[in-house]
């Protein structure tokens, strides 16, 4: 029988919490606020990363535009996985596309961090008649930097958490002891150090495996917006400029004195810079 976990961080994150049955033996966690059209929110891949740690500074004000939907991807948060579960690009993909059908949504916004843009441009790529468009930030799926290289190899300690998210901010004041400590309690939860192993190498197989088709790219036709810091030293900002080389529709917006993690650095900015984007395209 599927259990709901019965520890979750996300009361600390000031948000609801929503469980969905998504297929059999698989329940996704999440988190849903706003009314309008939906905008689903995609997280990167950090140790202890779930929706809640990527977007509680983003989801109250952006939920005024839309309907805000933040999943944990498998592999990931509280999200509870059948026996048997893969991990790779296609599979959180579709896994998104269990999450839109459980919920009976057609079409969707989506807006994805690093590992999560990179899904939703594979999610373009593959059911590109259910997408309104896209934002995403340091999008991930690029050549490996020695700042990736060192994620490859995450260590499970609290000590290990905050190396890596000190790696993606300018400020890493930013980084607090409570931050670090719901990251590790988050990672912590079910077969932490063994699903984190099995992510990991699923996201390191398929950058070589499975890189975005720039081909296929070049051809979608929804509004895309492209954001990067200057300081990134995980997903270089030269990410976005090849993107922009490809994509017919893409905007970009770069944030100065900012890393990796622009929706917590530059909250504020991120949300008037988003909202204002999503409305002047309808949403």
């Amino acid at each position: 029988m599927t259990t709901i976990p019965e520890y979750t961080t996300d009361e600390f994150f000031g948000l609801d919490d929503t469980w969905l049955e998504t297929a059999p033996g698989e329940i996704t966690h999440l988190h849903d606020l706003g009314t309008g059209d939906p905008i689903l929110f995609l997280h990167g891949s950090g140790t202890g990363v779930t929706a809640a740690a990527n977007w509680w500074l983003n989801l109250p004000s952006l939920a005024e535009h839309g309907r805000c939907i933040a999943i944990d991807s498998i592999g990931y948060g509280q999200t509870v996985v059948a026996p048997g579960t893969e991990y790779g690009i296609r599979a959180w993909v579709e896994h998104a596309v269990r999450v839109l059908d459980a919920l009976g949504i057609e079409k969707t916004w989506i807006v994805g961090n690093s590992l999560g843009g990179w899904v939703a441009f594979q999610f373009a790529i593959e059911h590109p008649e259910r997408l309104l468009g896209i934002v995403s930030m340091g999008t991930g799926g690029a050549k490996l930097t020695k700042a990736l290289a060192s994620h490859s190899n995450p260590q499970l300690t609290e000590e290990g958490i905050r190396r890596t998210l000190e790696t993606f901010v300018v400020d890493t004041s930013l980084v607090t002891d409570e931050l670090v400590s719901l990251r590790y309690r988050s990672a912590l939860n079910d077969t932490a150090s063994d699903r984190l192993a099995e992510v990991v190498a699923a996201r390191d197989r398929d950058r070589e495996a499975l890189p975005l088709d720039m081909e296929a790219l070049s051809r979608l036709d929804v509004p895309v917006l492209l954001i990067h810091g200057t300081q990134d030293v995980v997903i270089p900002v030269s990410r976005t400029w090849e993107l922009l080389q490809v994509l017919p529709r893409a905007d970009a917006h770069i944030f100065s004195q900012c890393g990796h993690w622009s929706q917590v650095e530059r909250a504020e900015e991120f949300n008037r810079l988003i909202g204002a984007w999503l409305s002047e395209r309808g949403a």
